[in-house]
């Protein structure tokens, strides 16, 4: 449970996130009047995520013993893959993700309401999709409907919550320590989800070596004693895994944490982003095109400013 609330919050949050700061930046800049495209597209994506995942769970009960393991194996290893891409993403981009997602807003401000649509859809839909994806694998290999659930949607509350008071000016804490550390124990928990993957493929005998037991600690670690069972939720514990299975689980692991937690550069933002302001002058935040008409004026008056400063003379004082 606590697994699938931690995937909930991490990913309810980056949702939450990119929400709050294209809907700040509109407020900030006039153009309230954009809003209701962002929340379709925000709509949108949260409804295409929710039948994403009763697809998977519905269709997937018509399937064969084998076919259920085939598939569960193989979308287990896509959202690993998916995870580990969007832990790493959130590091380098953390720092930088405001002024990307103004610099993609303006772009899409200027081609019309269907690109504000299309980019809060794609913005949320992707932490989405992968929300479900992983919530999914997660139910298939606690075979538990109610716990992963509970835990996702506690995670998500939590996350919306979050964001609703980043939005209002009362939280502050640092993201990029946040993403850091969420990510270091979401790759813990995808190392699980990944070795589980492989049993699901052993079993449906894409894969061999199912019988083909490492260790079996199922007398020390019963799977149905409580601190099985949490062990089991957080991290997908098997007390008898395959060789297999514990080779894949240490080759991902290892490097994975290892690369993650290691310092490193942080990306700079995108040429295309704008030029995040360094004075607290609303007119700052505001594209060229939406200032008032004096705010250029502004802009000539300290120029020639400057130039008494450097020495030089206004025309009138010449002759």
């Amino acid at each position: 449970m606590f697994a699938n609330y931690l995937i909930g919050l991490r990913e309810g949050l980056e949702a939450s996130l990119v929400v709050c700061i294209l809907v700040a930046y509109l407020v900030k800049t006039g153009r309230k009047e954009k809003l209701p495209p962002v929340w379709l597209g925000v709509g949108t994506a949260v409804l295409v995520s929710m039948a994403f995942g009763a697809a998977l769970q519905f269709g997937s009960s018509t399937l064969t013993f084998e076919a259920q393991e085939a598939l569960g194996g193989s979308l287990s290893i896509v959202a690993v893959g998916l995870v580990t891409w969007m832990v790493f993403w959130m590091r380098r981009t953390a720092r930088h993700l405001k002024a990307e997602l103004h610099g993609k807003l303006d772009a899409a401000v200027a081609m019309g309401t269907g690109a504000l649509v299309a980019t809060s859809f794609l913005a949320v839909g992707r932490e989405g999709l992968e929300t479900s994806l992983f919530i999914w694998t997660a139910v298939q290999a606690t075979d538990d409907g109610v716990r992963p659930l509970v835990g996702a949607v506690l995670g998500l509350l939590t996350a919306a919550v979050l964001g609703w008071l980043f939005y209002r000016g009362a939280l502050r804490i640092n993201l990029a320590k946040f993403f850091t550390w969420t990510g270091a124990m979401l790759v813990v928990v995808a190392a699980g989800v990944l070795a589980y993957g492989f049993h699901d493929l052993q079993e449906a005998d894409w894969l061999p070596g199912l019988g083909a037991r490492a260790f079996d600690i199922a007398e020390q670690i019963p799977v149905d004693s409580w601190y099985g069972t949490l062990l089991k939720g957080v991290f997908n514990f098997q007390p008898d895994p395959t060789w297999l299975q514990v080779t894949v689980w240490a080759l991902y692991l290892v490097p994975a944490l290892f690369l993650f937690l290691r310092p490193g550069r942080v990306t700079a933002p995108s040429a295309a982003a704008p030029k995040e302001p360094t004075t607290d002058d609303p007119q700052a935040a505001i594209p060229a095109g939406a200032r008032p008409a004096g705010a250029d004026g502004d802009t000539a008056d300290r120029v020639r400013d400057g130039a008494r400063g450097a020495g030089a003379r206004p025309g009138g004082d010449e002759g």
